[in-house]
């Protein structure tokens, strides 16, 4: 089982991104946050959660992004100024909705970690959230209707059929798009999930303002992208990890997509949607 420390980067990360780079190095504190809670959600193994952690240690974990900050006095009621900061400016679609993926990621990491919670971090966090960006914000489509987040499976289902819709769409044009809709959407069930239904909710519009884009496949201008071979490795699988170079995390997708479509599935309890996911899941992984 994963240890805690991989919590504990990713937050210094997430805190510290907005002094480097917000946008990349937001991603790397988030893509710790969600190696972890891969490894604990899914119960993976000792050979795959020792490769996650050796991947991290090799790529980040030495680096100014996850350098200690000061031992100061935690402030765990502070958290919810995290939620503060995304419900700001929560109605706009900001760079394909990491502001509520990041904010998510930190607040669970915090509340697990409460010892982490000190102001610097906190301020650290708030001002990433505050840094993203309007970013194809158009008028959500009135047929794009995503059920409340409370309702966990059904609200799961639809974001895992407009993540696998957006795949056939995106072939031969990168699925970073599907990617993410699986990212933002997870985000906004695992808020309500924890009790944050206001933040889930305030970014209704945002999400619809997304699946609209998504609806929508690749501009006229997009970049032909390679698509990965078809495998039937999946994260759950140490020949997975064994198989990925020492380099390849690039800026974290690697955790954070597995992490949020294994929570979706759970969450959909839909075993013929999963079976059709499988069949083109290694279009992301």
């Amino acid at each position: 089982m994963s240890d805690e420390r991989l919590l504990l980067l990713g937050l210094n990360a997430l805190a510290r991104a907005h002094e480097l780079d917000y946008f990349a190095d937001g991603h790397r504190g988030a893509g710790m946050v969600a190696a972890h809670l891969l490894c604990v959600d899914n119960n993976l193994d000792d050979h795959i959660t020792s490769r996650i952690a050796e991947l991290v240690d090799l790529n980040w974990a030495s680096s100014p992004l996850c350098a200690p900050f000061p031992d100061t006095q935690p402030e765990p009621a502070r958290i919810d100024e995290i939620g503060v900061a995304l419900t700001e400016g929560a109605e706009a679609l900001r760079q394909v909705g990491h502001n509520a993926i990041f904010a998510m990621l930190a607040v669970k990491a915090f509340r697990m970690m409460p010892s982490a919670a000190t102001p610097q971090r906190i301020d650290g966090v708030c001002t990433m959230i505050r840094s993203f960006t309007p970013w194809r914000d158009i008028e959500p489509d009135p047929d794009v209707d995503p059920p409340l987040f409370t309702d966990t499976a059904a609200a799961s289902q639809f974001i895992l059929r407009e993540a696998s819709a957006a795949i056939d769409r995106f072939v031969g044009f990168g699925q970073g798009f599907a990617g993410h809709m699986l990212t933002f959407g997870q985000a906004l069930v695992e808020l309500a999930a924890m009790g944050d239904i206001e933040w889930a909710e305030s970014c209704r519009t945002a999400f619809r303002k997304y699946v609209t884009v998504m609806r929508c496949g690749p501009e006229p201008d997009s970049e032909p992208r390679p698509d990965h071979e078809p495998s039937d490795l999946r994260p759950t699988d140490s020949a997975y990890w064994k198989r990925r170079g020492d380099n390849t995390l690039a800026i974290g997708h690697v955790f954070k997509y597995p992490y949020s479509y294994y929570d979706l599935l759970r969450r959909a309890g839909d075993p013929e949607l999963e079976r059709a996911w499988d069949e083109k899941a290694h279009h992301l992984f």
